[in-house]
């Protein structure tokens, strides 16, 4: 359907609306859109259970002269598409008594809020705007939750998992508390009070957990306060957000409160290792010294004992000797294992984002590395391969080649939350202390720390980014590893009794 406008705009302006649907051919799979027969009824008016509405635009042409032909669908009813084509006609037509250079900006405003998702400005300031000799058009201050919408759709590249913590950042806080705000009204005092409230937040729960009331505890239970770190992120988020605003020269906004509000440090708790003292503390009393607990290397060879045997011992022999993470671990191909020069490249990560786990590069430019592989882990490696033959001739026509390392019975992938249960139900089974699946990669760093290895070179097998974060994590386990080395090297040589310091003078 095309609605027609005035003369002088259909020169620089059209557009219909069309309906189609993603069913497939039968035979050919190829896409039917707008010649499926269900999208019409028998009576030939259109199908409201089926399809969606697109629109098709014709802008005004580019600098250069090339037709800007421009479609977008997934409208509910063929009145909204038709509303987004006519406030584009109105736009164009608002432009045109200003001539070709204002067609030209008009065309490329249109163009750039299709592409980012922006909404479309309204045709009246637009020539508010044309008739004040603006040249800049749409420069509209946004709000904060326009603007943070604005940013993340512009954020195409983004790992799965960091867009969904940037988006639900935005939805739990950043927009109910902050986004009625004018972006370039936005203070510190108005961040600092969304933070104020996360604190509040954070008191009412204790309060109901400490409450005799078992009704108000019940109300409270697996309700997780927000700790320094948690706020220290969403900062960041609001912070990445307003930072890409200033850099916009459409917005002129000069100042971030974000990096002016003081918040606690949030600093990455200190590792801690399970000495014996410890783990005598945890059976007493049930408590964790540390949210971040590593493994002697005794322990972490207890563990590596009873998985012995498990379908996904060879990852956790890799996490645990190699320290890789969870999602480079279940994503690892065996193009990326070279077994004759003793080596694995990590190129590629299988990671969860909300439940849903995808492939996608390493964490950071310096996840993506060459790893060195000792004999043992060869063997392992070697074994797996064997072991992965025999599944692929018992599943016979059923398997999915997928080229990974560790893969389900079928081939396909292994979805990292099932390592994560298999961890924890074999860890349980050697009566260990408790700690994360995350923190078995810490037992690499052990190992290597306790053979003497410096902290540079534990960075580079973590694949952490900075030598910084390397040291923050195991400042408190070297010492008491170099304790723990010492004493093993004493209690090699062999002594008749009790070593005793000669008499004082």
């Amino acid at each position: 359907m095309r609605k027609e406008h005035n003369p002088m705009t259909q020169q620089h302006f059209s557009g219909s609306t069309f309906k189609r649907c993603s069913c497939k051919h039968p035979d050919t799979r190829k896409r039917l859109g707008a010649t499926c027969p269900k999208l019409k009824r028998r009576n030939g008016t259109w199908s409201s259970e089926h399809g969606t509405w697109y629109f098709q635009a014709e802008l005004p042409h580019r600098h250069d002269g090339i037709r800007r032909t421009r479609r977008r669908g997934g409208y509910a009813t063929q009145t909204l598409a038709q509303d987004v084509l006519d406030k584009m006609a109105a736009l164009v037509e608002a432009a045109e008594p200003h001539g070709g250079a204002a067609l030209l900006a008009i065309g490329d405003l249109i163009d750039d809020r299709l592409q980012t998702g922006e909404p479309l400005p309204e045709p009246e300031e637009i020539a508010q705007q044309l008739n004040a000799g603006t040249r800049a058009l749409g420069n509209q201050i946004p709000t904060v939750a326009e603007w943070l919408a604005t940013w993340l759709a512009r954020r195409r590249k983004l790992r799965g998992g960091t867009k969904l913590s940037y988006s639900s950042h935005i939805r739990l806080w950043l927009e109910p508390y902050l986004g009625h705000y004018r972006l370039d009204a936005l203070t510190v005092e108005h961040v600092a009070g969304m933070f104020d409230a996360m604190a509040e937040r954070n008191d009412a729960i204790l309060a109901a957990r400490a409450s005799d009331d078992p009704q108000i505890r019940k109300s409270v239970r697996g309700v997780r306060t927000m700790g320094a770190a948690t706020m220290q992120r969403y900062r960041a988020t609001l912070r990445a957000a307003l930072n890409a605003a200033i850099r916009d020269p459409k917005l002129n906004i000069t100042f971030n409160p974000a990096s002016h509000v003081e918040l606690d440090s949030g600093k990455r708790p200190k590792a801690l290792l399970w000495t014996p003292e410890r783990v005598e503390r945890w059976k007493r009393t049930g408590e964790k010294p540390s949210r971040v607990m590593v493994w002697t290397p005794e322990q972490v060879g207890r563990f590596l004992d009873h998985a012995e045997g498990h379908p996904y011992y060879v990852l956790l022999h890799l996490i645990a000797y190699r320290g890789l993470r969870r999602g480079e671990a279940c994503g690892l191909p065996w193009w990326d294992v070279d077994l004759t020069a003793a080596s694995i490249t990590i190129t590629t990560a299988f990671v969860q984002v909300g439940w849903t786990p995808e492939f996608g590069e390493p964490k950071s430019e310096a996840s993506g590395r060459s790893i060195a592989l000792d004999n043992a882990t060869v063997d392992v490696l070697n074994a797996q391969k064997q072991r992965q033959e025999a599944l692929r001739l018992a599943a016979g026509a059923d398997w999915a080649e997928h080229g990974l390392v560790c893969t389900e019975l079928d081939g396909s992938p292994l979805h990292p939350a099932k390592l994560t249960d298999a961890f924890h139900v074999i860890a349980d089974a050697a009566e260990l202390p408790p700690v994360r699946l995350h923190d078995l990669r810490h037992g690499a760093a052990t190992l290597m720390l306790a053979a003497g290895a410096d902290l540079k070179v534990v960075q580079e097998l973590l694949g952490h980014s900075s030598i910084a974060i390397t040291a923050d994590t195991y400042t408190h386990v070297l010492p008491e590893l170099a304790h723990e080395t010492a004493e093993a090297a004493a209690s090699i040589v062999p002594r008749r009794g009790q070593h005793q310091l000669p008499p004082a003078a």
